[in-house]
């Protein structure tokens, strides 16, 4: 098994996708590399690609991209670009990106596993898909959506995230509740599902305009950190390299990639 046939595997398996057009590709390195190994990583951060190395990995998989841009289509053009893409060379690696493909995947992908985590997906039976496989629509039994948020932050907790944002009334009662693809968590697809809240992240959401509208209308949302909610995705996407590739996938965590501070930190 090659880094490329790893990458075959996925795009011969989502037909949504188009090969010409996507961003899930061989980032940097070599297509040929022997996939023996592998690290599942959210995001190839600089700290996270010096933790594969550490490791003895040299075939890192990512959901997120590498150059801080959606294409990845301009290592090299800056200076920061040129001494990350001088790093990822010289400690060898190749790095894979698994973002369109693992987005829709069936059942075990980013919004499954997402909605699983929280407990929300049950036996499916109660799921409404929609937003082009992006968003999930869960029944679930009636509780206050200051209830869910306190959930959802106790789900989120084991990857550095134990307080959500919340926007709307706490003591509104929620049953279908909006769960999906990080950035393609669009409030606009949860009222077409007919949700009566949904949970969204921070890189695909903004205050003054869906959210607001969201509060106007009476629409609760609940919001997280990108990493958080696509952690799950990664931990199944490692057992799933590992068990239909025969490749030994190691989950590497990034979890949120914030912290909240507060005053009391002035005083240490």
């Amino acid at each position: 098994m090659l880094a490329r046939d790893v990458l075959e595997h996925f795009l011969s398996n989502s037909p949504w996708v188009d090969p010409a057009n996507t961003v899930d590709k061989i980032i940097v390195g070599d297509p040929d590399l022997d996939a023996d190994r592998c690290t599942v990583c959210w995001i190839p951060s600089t700290r996270n690609l010096r933790r594969a190395a550490e490791m003895g990995v040299k075939l890192f998989v990512t959901h997120e991209p590498t150059f801080w841009n959606h294409n990845d289509d301009r290592p090299g053009n800056t200076p920061a670009s040129r001494d990350k893409l001088a790093m990822i060379t010289e400690l060898g690696m190749t790095v894979l990106r698994l973002h369109d493909t693992w987005d829709r995947w069936d059942e075990i992908g980013i919004p499954f596993a997402w909605a699983k985590h929280l407990g929300l997906y049950g036996d499916g039976s109660g799921v409404t898909r929609g937003g082009d496989g992006y968003l999930l629509r869960c029944d679930v039994e009636p509780l206050t959506l200051g209830q869910l948020a306190g959930h959802v932050a106790a789900a989120c907790e084991p990857f550095g995230e134990g307080i959500v944002q919340l926007t709307g009334d706490p003591e509104m009662v929620v049953s279908k509740v909006g769960a999906g693809t990080g950035c393609g968590c669009d409030l606009n697809g949860y009222y077409e599902l007919g949700c009566d809240c949904g949970i969204v992240c921070d890189d695909g959401s903004c205050y003054w305009a869906g959210i607001q509208n969201a509060e106007d209308i009476g629409f609760g949302v609940i919001r997280v950190n990108h990493g958080t909610s696509e952690e799950a995705g990664m931990i199944t996407l490692a057992d799933y390299i590992t068990r239909a590739l025969d490749v030994t996938a190691t989950y590497l965590p990034t979890g949120c990639v914030f912290q909240l501070v507060g005053p009391e930190a002035n005083t240490q």
